[in-house]
């Protein structure tokens, strides 16, 4: 089966997950219910091309299929902001009721976490990238410690409002911070339409792409910015799903079998829309809101996360 054939039937697939997600069970007036859902699914589809488009790009510069830019710490980041605000402001503080200051606090914080640690730590000539992946990862945990302890410190009716910031929610979106998200993406677009071929011969390795004219560790370092931003601002906009990127770009590394990142990333965006439309729907209408999609997705995820490394133990 061609990949374009196979690009069409996820197509298909997405289009009638939003539908279905869109149209079942609507209670109450359509006009009022049908335009939130909408909200939701606009937020599921700019998260989940988000997602993909920041892991595929982040595999390609690190020639792995396991990592994914979570491994930087970038979520743990997330949720110290959070966690600071409601330990010095409470839940009434105008930096939770205000959801742009509260935006706008995250997604800045995680991007100015991830330019420090690659200027301070990433020097190509000097040290490995899988160095800075290392250190990522203990300072992720450092951060998520940090966060424990001070959530054990916080008044307990605190610490429940606490805890739903800190799992991945489309029921909370608002439109205005829908446009601002889709406006990153679009401009992470634009930047990524002129790079996509540069990615196609970065994925052969260092010294093959810099033998084809590649400037490889200036495009390394842009990749990185642009993997940040765009996980930053996905993880602003509903919380941080850990699993999720590793789950949809490796479905479409297996599902597509190519090297051109314009189909992979296609893909798997295709995938992310049809896992998490459909996911959101099991947890509205099957699950009755007793549970949430980041928990449905990082039990999956942990289990493909450990197939995925017996897999490659036996290769």
């Amino acid at each position: 089966m061609r990949n374009s054939t196979k690009i069409i039937i996820l197509f298909v697939l997405a289009i009638l997950s939003v539908l279905l997600y869109g149209f079942y069970d609507i209670k109450g007036g359509f006009d009022y219910a049908f335009p939130r859902r909408m909200i939701r699914v606009g937020a599921m589809v700019i998260t989940g091309i988000a997602i993909s488009y920041s892991t595929v790009v982040f595999q390609t510069i690190t020639h792995n299929r396991i990592l994914t830019p979570s491994m930087m710490g970038i979520g743990s980041m997330y949720e110290v902001v959070q966690t600071l605000i409601y330990f010095f402001s409470g839940s009434m503080s105008i930096w939770v009721i205000n959801k742009y200051l509260n935006f706008g606090a995250a997604i800045t914080a995680m991007v100015v976490f991830a330019l420090l640690l690659y200027r301070f730590l990433f020097r190509a000539d000097k040290y490995p990238i899988y160095l800075l992946l290392l250190i990522g990862m203990i300072v992720g945990t450092l951060l998520g410690s940090f966060v424990t302890f001070l959530q054990v410190l916080i008044d307990p009716i605190e610490y429940l409002s606490l805890q739903s910031m800190l799992f991945a929610s489309f029921t909370k979106v608002k439109a205005e911070l829908l446009l601002i998200a889709l406006a990153v993406l679009l401009i992470a677009f634009i930047y990524g339409f002129f790079i996509m071929k540069k990615l196609d011969v970065m994925s052969l390795g260092r010294e093959n792409a810099i033998n084809l004219g590649i400037h490889y560790d200036r495009m390394v370092m842009n990749v990185l910015i642009l993997s940040a931003v765009l996980i930053a601002t996905s993880t602003a906009l509903v919380g941080p799903i850990t699993f999720f990127g590793l789950i949809v770009a490796n479905l479409s590394y297996q599902f597509l079998v190519t090297y051109k990142h314009s189909t992979l990333i296609l893909g798997a965006s295709l995938f992310s829309i049809v896992a998490l439309v459909g996911g959101q729907f099991l947890v509205e209408h099957i699950f009755e809101l007793n549970t949430t999609i980041s928990v449905i997705i990082n039990f999956v995820g942990g289990i493909y996360f450990i197939y995925l490394l017996l897999k490659e133990s036996r290769a």
